[in-house]
């Protein structure tokens, strides 16, 4: 199968944010995702920004294709000024984390579309569990065959990326323990998880035919992978990190993937073999990080060399710093040192939690919050 890349010729962005529906009373989840884009829809300039996911209680914020982080968040201010006040006359609040803290997954609705129906048809239990929320951070890549030498690479920093974002440490009414149980709960379905590894763009070609033949995917859509190519847009797609209740958080990190990317990018084309770990190392990392976040002591390369993933990232942030200037996000990258510091999103959760003594909707009150607050800013 031959899988042509439409190669972008600068390492332009897209981002993708979703958001859950709550209630503004019983902060429960709400399926009014066709109400919320069909109000908003009528509303916005390009409606092609917002997007419905599959279940009706989520919806999702596109960028168009920009050339920097500023850019982008600028373009998702701009639609979330339309859809959150359309949401709120629907009675509805944007919720941005990995998951809803006490939502009972057996009463969410599908959104229609044969797709979607098949994909629960097919994946039953675990497919109706998917109350999960990311945010996806696209790159664009000059050139085809580096960009699985580029993914193989950037599973190095997975672990980082994860822990500063994650937020689904509450499900079902319970602390899992974990601070993204999203990372987790995401990875059941039979498509999902972390991606394989090819040297080639062939192997890669040679796996999605082999997928297609035997009916594991019916199209490219079907990957599910924590980061995967998207060939149509000439990308590298990041899906690692955790849905986010603060732009300026989403603005840090998605600088630091956008600096990631093409650093690894430009050292490859400069004929610089690119740092990688065995799968094996990746996953425990991938655990380490859903379990501990912050707190995770992470493998850092393939001698077996471990640290704390925040002393590790203090490190990365120095040396991707010239690469910021040159991409004009020195200023979001920086900020990236700040999440530790405030705390991440599942460590504010879980405060807000015992200082309520345990009420859940405090926390999601919380999470809505941070939301608004930030976007006045």
């Amino acid at each position: 199968m031959r899988i042509d890349f439409h190669a972008s010729q600068a390492p332009t962005l897209g981002v993708e944010w979703e958001f859950a529906l709550v209630d503004r009373t019983t902060r429960d989840l709400v399926s009014v995702a066709s109400e919320v884009h069909e109000l908003a829809g009528g509303r916005l300039d390009e409606p092609q920004r917002l997007h419905k996911e599959l279940l009706r209680n989520t919806i999702e914020v596109v960028t168009g294709i920009c050339d920097t982080v500023g850019e982008a968040v600028t373009d998702l201010r701009e639609t979330l000024a339309v859809v959150a006040p359309a949401a709120g006359e629907l009675g509805v609040d944007l919720l941005g984390a990995g998951s809803h803290p006490f939502a009972d997954w057996s009463h969410q609705q599908l959104t229609e579309g044969h797709r979607y129906a098949e994909l629960i048809n097919r994946t039953q239990w675990w497919g109706r569990q998917m109350l999960i929320w990311g945010v996806h951070v696209h790159v664009g890549m000059p050139e085809r065959d580096r960009v699985m030498p580029v993914l193989s690479s950037i599973l190095t920093t997975y672990p980082h990326l994860l822990a500063l974002s994650a937020s689904s440490p509450i499900w079902a009414g319970q602390d899992t323990g974990y601070a993204s149980n999203r990372a987790l709960m995401f990875q059941q379905l039979p498509t999902a998880g972390l991606p394989f590894a090819f040297d080639t763009w062939a192997e890669f070609e040679k796996c999605i035919d082999d997928q297609t033949t035997t009916g594991i995917i019916d199209s490219m859509a079907d990957v599910r992978w924590d980061v995967r190519p998207a060939p149509h847009l000439g990308t590298l797609e990041h899906r690692v990190c955790d849905g986010m209740s603060d732009i300026g958080e989403l603005a840090a990190l998605t600088a630091l993937v956008h600096c990631l990317v093409v650093d690894l990018d430009t050292r490859l084309a400069a004929g610089e073999t690119l740092p990688t770990m065995p799968p094996w190392q990746v996953q425990e990392n991938k655990w380490r990080a859903a379990r501990y976040g912050l707190d995770a002591i992470v493998i850092v390369d393939d001698h077996n060399r471990e640290r704390l993933v925040t002393e590790d990232l203090h490190d990365l942030l120095e040396q991707l710093t010239p690469v910021a200037k040159r991409l004009d996000c020195e200023a979001e990258l920086r900020t990236v040192a700040d999440i530790p510091i405030r705390g991440a999103s599942y460590q504010r959760q879980r405060a807000v939690a015992k200082e309520s003594g345990g009420d859940l909707v405090a926390v999601v009150d919380a999470v809505v919050a941070e939301l608004a607050h930030s976007l006045e800013a």
